[in-house]
């Protein structure tokens, strides 16, 4: 959403312990009363979106611009109890590309990019810390000697691939940083959306009066990098279109790209009927996460309707945004930083808070499901309190020496336990 006015895991990185399925039965008594604290010691490229439900906390691509600060309104350890109290496990941080570089006179104040980056590196170690992801996303550009200040059709190949090798080089290594890497892209092409252009209205790019970075040629600023992270791309028409994002995927050589979707009550794609035709065939493919979900009326209607579809689909989603400024600037979840809802977030808190196992800072308890096999007895699926993925065998196997790894949960006999 463009800011000032207005404003989907995924193959995310997900952690296993390498277990025999021999000594498996000896810990899963123990697994089942810690059920939420199974920790990780090797990342593998498996998750999806289910489990992972947040906000966007606008602010810090735009008040580097006018004022002394990198955000808009408090991040500190009581403003993030507070997202606690949400279920909140997952929080979406706006970054301008000039403030971030340094570049065209910013950021303003007197403040220098390293203040810029530092602040912002603080933030996500906070989440991180409480059991918070954080998405990373490129908000603001602009070519050349323009400032940010605004939201363009695409990335330019001026600056951006330049902020991603930086970004990308400070938080590569931590899978608890996501990497967004346009925040809403409109230009007309799929083509352009995916491998930019050479200069101001050249081929593919012609509606776009710049030279522009296309997707692929993000995707290799941050894997030149070593960097791993999961790589989200939002699609056409201000994110809200998908259906060329599997025919134009970049390749990717860790294979960990999601689709991110961002979807409010006035865009193109706000039914069920077109998310079936349009997203569902996507999700079903690869992992896709919701980046921005809201609606313009101070009312909680359209995303009641949309939040049981995502979950159904196993789209994760963020709302838009933690900020007060009611609802007659941008879709503000909250009137006060405590947490309090507005009349659109009591929707979003209500839903979250009742989800299974919450989201993060939450106790999940072991969920029966039902099973046979030897003995009789309750079944159990064992959920990762950080990832949300279910403890599962590998390949399915019956064998002795089989591998525990998460998954996300389907139901499978491989992912009960008793």
């Amino acid at each position: 959403m463009d800011t000032m006015h207005k404003e989907v895991f995924m193959k995310s990185k997900g952690s296993l312990k390498v277990l025999t399925v021999g000594s498996i039965f000896a810990l899963l008594l123990g697994l089942v009363a810690v059920a939420g604290a199974l920790h990780s010691t090797t990342t593998v490229k498996a998750a999806n979106s289910l489990n992972y439900h947040g906000v966007d906390h606008m602010g810090s691509e735009y008040s580097c611009l006018s004022s002394a600060s990198t955000f808009d309104g408090p991040v500190d350890q009581t403003a993030i109890n507070a997202m606690l109290t949400w279920k909140i496990n997952i929080v979406r941080i706006p970054l301008n590309e000039d403030c971030w570089l340094g570049i065209n006179g910013e950021p303003s104040g007197g403040r220098s990019a390293s203040q810029y980056q530092s602040d912002i590196a603080g933030y996500v170690q906070r989440l991180n810390s409480n059991g918070i992801k954080a998405i990373l996303d490129l908000h603001w550009t602009a070519p050349g000697s323009q400032k940010a200040s605004g939201q363009l059709p695409m990335p330019d190949a001026d600056h951006a691939p330049a902020f991603w090798t930086s970004v990308a080089n400070m938080f590569k290594g931590n899978g608890s940083v996501f990497f967004d890497l346009y925040n809403e892209p409109y230009t007309s092409s799929w083509s352009c959306w995916r491998n930019g252009s050479s200069g101001s209205n050249a081929s593919p790019c012609n509606d776009v009066g710049f030279a522009v970075a296309g997707m692929q040629t993000l995707v290799n600023a941050v894997r030149n990098t070593g960097a791993s992270n999961v790589i989200m791309l939002g699609g056409l028409a201000y994110a809200n279109n998908l259906t060329g994002w599997l025919a134009n995927k970049p390749s990717d050589p860790d294979n960990n790209l999601a689709a991110s979707l961002h979807i409010y009550n006035f865009n193109a794609c706000n039914t069920i009927s077109c998310l079936n035709s349009q997203v569902a065939p996507v999700a079903a493919q690869v992992p896709v996460i919701a980046g921005e979900m809201g609606e313009n009326d101070c009312a909680h209607g359209f995303i009641d309707t949309i939040m049981p579809w995502l979950d159904s689909h196993s789209i994760g989603y963020l709302g838009w945004s933690w900020s007060t400024y009611g609802c007659t600037t941008t879709p503000s979840l909250i009137s006060n930083y405590d947490g309090t809802p507005t009349n659109f977030g009591v929707g979003l808190k209500n839903h979250l808070t009742s989800l299974s196992g919450g989201g993060g800072g939450g106790n999940p308890t072991p969920t029966p499901t039902p099973g046979g096999g030897g003995g009789g007895g309750t079944y159990y699926k064992i959920i990762n309190r950080n990832s949300g993925q279910a403890l599962d065998i590998s390949g399915a196997s019956t064998s002795n020496g089989g591998m525990a790894i998460q998954w996300p949960y389907s139901s499978g006999a491989n992912q009960q336990w008793r």
